[in-house]
This record gives C-alpha cells, structure tokens and sequence, in this order.
C-alpha cells in the first residue's frame, strides 16, 4: 500500500469520528469510564476480573437495547492480548464464521495468539449459523462474546449457550441515564432545562444510545440555548409528557390502589398514561406481580400465574406488543377476588419471629435423611400424610408453645373461602395434642418415594 493511501485511510478515519454520532463519539474506552451495570464491572466484580486479567472464556451479553454490551465489547478489546474480531448477525453468514475460523486456526498456529469473536446481535444467527461456530468454541479456538436482546435460552442454541457464560446486563436507572446526560451536555458544550432533563431521563427508558441519540437532536434545535421541553418532543416527533419523579411513583400508586379497588377501567388508563409517558414496563411488571399476592392473594391463586405470565411477556415480546399482555394482567387483577390475608398472615409469622420466639424443630419432624440421623432420633414418630384417607393424620407441626397460634385466616372472597371451609373441617379434626396422634405406624416406614425429607 502506498503512504499516501495510508494518509487517506487516517484523514477518513478522523473525519468519521468527528462525524460520528454522539453516543458513538462518548462510547467508554475504559471499565472505569462505564456507567452503571456496577454488578459487573464495578470494582472487584466478576466480569472486571476476567477482562483485566484477559481471561474472559466464551460469553452471551444479554440485555435491553442501550445498555453498554457493544462498549463492553470494545473494552475487551483494548485490554486482551488476542486478536479482536468483530461480526454483525445481521449481516454476516456461514462464510463469514468460516473465514473467521481458518483466519483464528492460522493466526494461533503461526503467532501463538488466540482470537475474541465479537457477534452482535447473536440471535440473528440462525441455528445452523450457530451450530458453525460450534467446533471452535467448544476446542477454545476462538472466544466468543454474543450480544443479544432477546432471551438467549429461547434465541441461542443449547450447545453454545451451555459452552458460555451468561452476563446480563441491566436496564440503565435514573441516575446512570443523568450521568450520562450531563457528561453529555459537558461534551457537547451545552445546558437543558430540569424538566427537560427529567423527561429525558424518563422516554429513554433505560437506554443510553436513546437518550443520546435525542439529545444530540435537541441540542441542535435549541438553538445554543438550554433544551426545553419542546426541544425535546421535535427532536422524538411526538408529545413528551411531564412526567418527573413524583408522576414516576404517583401514577403508579394510582394504578395499584385502582387495581386494589376492583376498578379496570381506572387501572387501564394509569396504565396507559404510564406507557404513553415512556414508563419502563418492567418496573409496572414487577408491581404487578407483587400487588398479586398482596392484594388478591388465594382467592384468585391464578392471579400470580397471570401477573407473572405479563412480566415474562414483557421480557420476551417488548413494547409495543407487551401493553396488551400489562393491560390483560391489568384487567384480571383488577376484576379478580380480594385478600390481603396472605399479607397478614405473613406480617404475623415475621411479627412471632422478630419478638424472639425462637423453637426447636420438633424431633419427628427433623431430617432423617442421612447416615446416623435415625440414631440420635431423627424422624422418629412422622407420619407421611399420603399413607392416610384424605392425604392427612392428626400430628404436631409447630414448635412447643405455639398450639394456639392462628397467622392465616382465610377470607369468605373467591377460592379463599373454599380454602377456609377445608381449614375449618381439619381442624375440627385434630386432636391438639403435643406429637404425633392418630392411628397408623410410626415414621421410618412410610415417607414419599426416593428418601425425600
């Protein structure tokens, strides 16, 4: 190559940069430098160590979109002695992995050095793609790190994925997107208003490039002046609500205590003022999924499974999709039975423990499922309930001292109150008296299949 093509190469290069869009021209060049996923490259975390010491094996960086795994990526690859290669899913196919390949097997073979594949969007690879890289991940030929977005047990294959360690990045807090706003602004030179700021913060939902991407934007429309609200809604073609950190925990309390209120209609519309706003739809999941035992508890048991149905959907589809699957969880919750009974049955077992009622393990109810166990009395005097009519004998279950004790009292709402006649009809039952009653044999000769405690 002539000096002067090497002159050109570098012009080009610089003008790139300089061109290059902001989140390009702020990427982190350091595992100091990145904000947030602490639980990683914070000090003393598990992937810092590997990738300061180079010896990072095969990995799946899984997370939401603008999240640090690309700029995870490039740190490795200014900190590994191997040769750094680095592939787009989206592009690349089987004669790229090959080429990939034949290049790492040479450069191992002539020079002793290993090489790093970096595939980006990883679940684009389809499985035969997936299953080339096979060999040479499996015989430490080449090191792969996979970024994805999607769920890698159902986009990655089994092989591969059980051949890698599992990194997953998490959605960017308040404060990490802050961080990166004002080191932005100081970059660039700039200012933005409070409120502006705060709905940044908010409509990037978790994602560094997002934000940046809209900021670089407004910054150009305001003008020279600080970014305003409107600066912000041209810059994204679409209304931005105000939606700070109060609107951030009061909408939310509405949904909730609406849902709590047997009232949908109420529930769907905070639910929609949250989505419209940009709300992260985990964070809605999550609450959804407690306010599910909380608040409605066993007379709606299928009411977990529906909550926790939507969060997954909410990890697997992503909005747009997943709003129905938030509103299904919504409506449901809201039209099923009350009880908070589970809530304070379980305040009043902590409430038992926290004073300092601590009890002994009743002697028939303690392992006896290992070797000498049955000597010092172990399980001695437990009846396996399965032996008995009805799956159920008369035996002691709680410590000395606590016969009298009643932590959950079933309400007369949806299937509670099925559950509460059950109660009723066992304990009319029981005798009451201290270990084991009722008739059958003695434990040690009756318990469930395979030794189970």
């Amino acid at each position: 190559m002539r000096d002067g093509d090497d002159l050109f190469a570098t012009a080009a290069r610089d003008r790139l940069s300089e061109r290059a869009p902001l989140a390009a021209r702020l990427r982190p060049r350091s595992l100091d430098e990145i904000i947030g996923q602490q639980h990683l490259v914070g000090p003393g975390a598990p992937l810092r160590v590997l990738v300061e010491a180079d010896r990072l094996s095969s990995a799946i960086l899984w997370g939401p979109p603008g999240t640090g795994k690309t700029t995870l990526a490039s740190v490795i690859a200014t900190r590994t002695a191997k040769a750094f290669v680095s592939l787009s899913a989206v592009t690349a196919g089987v004669k790229d992995v090959r080429e990939v390949t034949e290049g790492a097997r040479r450069r191992l073979g002539e020079q002793g050095v290993g090489t790093i594949l970096f595939l980006d969007e990883v679940h684009r690879f389809n499985r035969a793609q997936q299953d080339a890289l096979l060999p040479s991940v499996e015989d430490g030929l080449i090191v792969l790190v996979g970024a994805t977005t999607e769920n890698p047990f159902f986009e990655v294959n089994a092989p591969l994925l059980s051949r890698s360690t599992l990194w997953r990045l998490e959605p960017l807090t308040v404060d990490n997107l802050t961080a990166v706003a004002r080191r932005a602004l100081a970059a660039e030179g700039g200012a933005i208003d409070d409120d502006a700021l705060a709905a940044l913060v908010v409509v990037a939902g978790g994602d560094a490039r997002a934000l940046l991407t809209t900021l670089e934007v407004a910054l150009e429309l305001s003008g020279g002046r600080p970014v305003g609200l409107g600066d912000l809604e041209r810059a994204r073609h679409s209304r931005l609500e105000r939606y700070g950190t109060d609107d951030h925990y009061d909408q939310i309390s509405a949904c909730i205590k609406s849902i709590r209120g047997s009232d949908p209609d109420a529930g769907l519309y905070w639910l929609a003022r949250m989505l419209e706003a940009g709300e992260d739809p985990r964070f809605i999941a999550r609450r959804l999924v407690i306010l599910a035992s909380e608040d409605v508890g066993e007379a709606d048991p299928l009411a977990l499974v529906v909550a926790d149905a939507a969060a997954r959907a909410v990890e697997l589809v992503g909005l747009p999709e997943a709003q129905l699957n938030l509103a299904q969880a919504v409506v449901h919750l809201a039209c099923a039975p009350k009880s908070n009974r589970v809530t304070v049955a379980l305040g009043r077992a902590r409430a038992e423990v926290a004073a300092g009622r601590y009890r002994d393990v009743p002697v028939h109810l303690r392992d006896a499922h290992y070797q000498g166990a049955g000597r010092i009395g172990h399980g001695a005097g437990y009846r396996y309930p399965h032996d008995y009519p009805g799956a159920w004998t008369d035996q002691r279950y709680r410590p000395e001292g606590m016969d009298d004790a009643v932590f959950y009292e079933p309400s007369d709402q949806g299937h509670e109150a099925t559950i509460g006649e059950r109660l009723a009809r066992l304990r009319s039952r029981s005798s009451g008296a201290p270990g084991c009653s009722g008739g059958g044999a003695p434990g040690g000769e009756h318990g469930p299949p395979g030794g189970t405690a």
